[in-house]
């Protein structure tokens, strides 16, 4: 009897047992469900379209050079009996900077000048000869040719002696000296390095959303590095009408310096192109807003607690900012963050 009463205790324990279990396992699932269920939404950073006025100022950063910039070399071979100028002399048009020895030269353009008064005497000698019949035609002709060819070898003789003077084509300032007194020099050696910085251009690049609001002669704002409290007013002079690899334009700006040379060729400077446009209130979305890049032209709305992927049409780059010209509306929410994991359609959480 008593064996009969332990199998039945032991019946109803494995029994409890087991619905122990099958409601642990019901409440497992459930709970799993309701977890599936919160997990199926994605969580997302949002942002809002909104009219603003943008401060669009476009700043392109280069480096100044000079106006003008001169490499003198030797025309002729020689010693160099005197240098007139020193590194940091500023030198005007038509100023001596050095001179070549021209003993030689000299004796040339003697020479040369000797062969032309005997032409030039043989000339009128057959010109009188001609006139009486003491001479052909063709003997007169060949007496002007000489006449011709000794008058072009004195002139080409001049300018041979002539480069014996080192003078400067430029008003600037002498950046490098070559050459000393005593210095044996032929055709091609450096000489001097001259350049002219009362005016210096500032090369940039600017890119083509900023490029069409730009003409030539318009007036810009520049700075340099080394100055940051000094402004400089430049002239946009050249835009390249093709981009470079960069699909950027390069922009050349004239700047005239001071009165104390303070730019130098090869500081760093800033131009700052201004457009009185940008004052005008514009629909901006947030450039992480996009979908891949701004040139997809996509981004995600928030729609309740869904999101629709939505095709745009995109205007200016104001850094962080980009313009909207058809696609949103002010107001409209757009996914700023978390895109990666998003489809069209997809449920979101928004995370604050």
């Amino acid at each position: 009897m008593k064996k009969v009463l332990y199998i039945v205790i032991g019946i109803a324990a494995i029994g409890l047992v087991a619905y122990i279990l099958m409601n642990n396992k019901k409440k497992n699932e459930a709970d799993t469900a309701i977890v599936g269920e919160k997990n199926a939404s994605i969580a997302v950073r949002t942002d809002t379209i909104k009219l603003e006025k943008i401060a669009a100022d476009y700043v392109a950063n280069g480096n100044f050079i000079p106006l003008q910039e001169l490499n003198f070399q030797a025309e002729n071979s020689g010693r160099v009996v005197k240098v007139l100028v020193k590194e940091g002399s500023p030198v005007s048009i038509g100023q001596t900077l050095a001179v070549i020895k021209g003993d030689q030269l000299s004796i040339e353009v003697s020479n040369a000048n000797a062969a032309y008064q005997n032409a030039l005497t043989d000339s009128q000698r057959y010109e009188n000869a001609f006139k009486t019949g003491g001479v052909t035609r063709q003997q007169l002709d060949q007496a002007k040719l000489a006449l011709v060819n000794a008058k072009a070898k004195l002139q080409q003789a001049n300018i041979t002696f002539g480069d014996a003077t080192i003078k400067s084509s430029i008003n600037g300032i002498v950046n490098k000296k070559s050459v000393e007194p005593g210095t044996v020099v032929a055709p091609g050696t450096q000489l001097f390095e001259l350049v002219n910085v009362s005016k210096l251009k500032l090369k940039v690049t600017v890119d083509e959303s900023h490029i069409a609001t730009l003409k030539v002669g318009s007036t810009v704002k520049v700075t340099a590095s080394v100055y940051p409290d000094k402004e400089f007013t430049g002239k946009i002079t050249f835009i390249a009408p093709k981009a470079d690899e960069s699909l950027n334009f390069p922009v050349e700006i004239e700047i005239t310096n001071n009165a104390n040379n303070d730019l130098k060729a090869g500081m760093y400077g800033t131009a700052v192109f201004t457009s009185a446009a940008d004052q005008t209130p514009v629909l901006t979305v947030s450039r992480n807003a996009y979908v891949g890049s701004v040139s997809s032209n996509q981004v995600f709305v928030v729609n309740g607690d869904k999101v629709r992927l939505t095709k745009i049409v995109s205007g200016r780059n104001f850094g962080d900012k980009v313009e909207v010209l058809s696609g949103l509306k002010e107001g409209d929410i757009v996914v700023v963050s978390g895109q990666i994991n998003l489809t069209d359609g997809a449920q979101i959480s928004v995370v604050k």
